[in-house]
């Protein structure tokens, strides 16, 4: 090619160059972070967890720093309801730390959705998660997930002053069990809350339960519930709630030449008797969620 004809095709090659560096660049940049998020399951009842597992993959190559920027918080859901209204979160104040993730690294966090949103009405909700990456001052955003929050089965329901030498003396607690049947198990559900003020302190399910066997529930001296159900054919799965919804003791009883119950004690104790410990589980909730966490009320149809 001589000499007069490049540079009389020069402008148009030109052009061309550029073109496609721009695309390459927004390529490049689209592919910087890619995000992903999924929901432990389909369906959750008024005020359950609804943990949310973030994944995050570094494609920008290099070593980068996620960190909020210009007023801008580096994590963010945008959450909708049932007739695609935005669901506005419970307090403005949600900062993340700052994460650095290594070039090529995928890293995951577990984040409850409750506390964050009201999302305790019954209905169906999409949830998308957005990443702003700072050095490039650009959103990243997942997938969106579905959940559906329903109405579980009231069975049992017991309430309870709080002692004189505990914190909240004079108020007041509500135990609730309650059951729900997913496709192929039913769960059986702990509720703690105060129905004067609408507090929900905990709700959690305490495993699965055998539908034909009726959990047995008592109450000790401190005010505190203790559960026994059947989880399974000669297996019984023990429970001791705190007042605030913490989940003070679980473990596991097999069925042997007599069946596991429970018996009150002299002293007001409450106690397994029968049957062979199989395992002792560790606190999973030693704490109760702070109360700037929880939803302020209950569904109408839920009281």
């Amino acid at each position: 090619m001589s000499i007069a004809i490049i540079r009389m095709l020069w402008p148009k090659l030109a052009r061309g160059l550029l073109y496609a560096c721009v695309l390459l660049f927004a390529a490049a940049a689209g592919g910087q972070i890619q995000v992903d998020l999924k929901l432990q399951r389909l369906q959750y009842i008024a005020y359950e967890p609804v943990v949310a597992t973030l994944g995050i993959t570094n494609l920008a190559g290099r070593d980068i720093e996620l960190h909020d920027a210009d007023g801008q918080s580096w994590l963010g859901f945008e959450v909708t309801g049932s007739e695609g209204q935005p669901i506005a979160p419970l307090s403005a104040e949600s900062a993340q730390p700052p994460l650095k993730i290594e070039a090529g690294q995928r890293v995951t966090r577990q984040i409850d959705l409750a506390p964050l949103y009201p999302v305790h009405d019954f209905g169906a909700y999409h949830v998308r998660t957005h990443v702003y990456f700072a050095d490039l001052g650009k959103f990243f955003y997942s997938g969106t997930g579905v959940f559906e929050v329903t109405d579980a089965r009231p069975i049992w329901q017991q309430t309870v002053g709080i002692p004189t030498g505990v914190a909240g003396p004079g108020e007041v607690r509500t135990y609730s069990l309650l059951t729900n049947r997913f496709p192929d198990h039913t769960s059986l559900y702990v509720r703690v809350q105060d129905k004067d003020t609408g507090v929900v302190y905990a709700t959690y399910s305490l495993g699965r339960t055998i539908a034909f066997e009726q959990p047995q529930a008592e109450i000790d001296r401190a005010n505190q519930l203790h559960v026994l159900h059947c989880a399974a054919p000669r297996a019984w799965s023990y429970s001791r709630i705190g007042l605030n919804g913490e989940l003070l003791a679980h473990s596991t009883f097999m069925e042997t030449k007599s069946r596991p119950r429970l018996v009150h004690a002299a002293n007001g104790e409450v106690a397994v008797r029968g049957g062979t410990i199989e395992a002792a589980a560790q606190k999973s909730r030693s704490t109760a969620p702070k109360l700037s966490a929880r939803p302020p009320g209950l569904p109408k149809d839920d009281r």
